[in-house]
């Protein structure tokens, strides 16, 4: 087991990551909306979905409820 033992957090790191936030914020851009017009479901046609992915996303509703 090591000796080491990582520092706590104190109040003074917190307030420097967020001046270091408050100061990237200015160059952090979003990108402009753009309009998605949705597909008919009657056009969307031969698409599949291996059975292994289908599992997966027919239990994600479980994390939802």
């Amino acid at each position: 087991m090591s000796k080491h033992t990582a520092p706590r957090e104190s109040e003074v790191s917190l307030a420097e990551l967020r001046g270091d936030c408050a100061r990237m914020a200015p160059h952090w851009t979003t990108p402009k909306k753009t309009v998605v017009t949705p597909v008919k479901p009657s056009l969307i046609h031969g698409i599949t979905v291996p059975p292994a992915s289908a599992r997966l996303v027919d239990a994600m509703s479980e994390y939802g409820e």
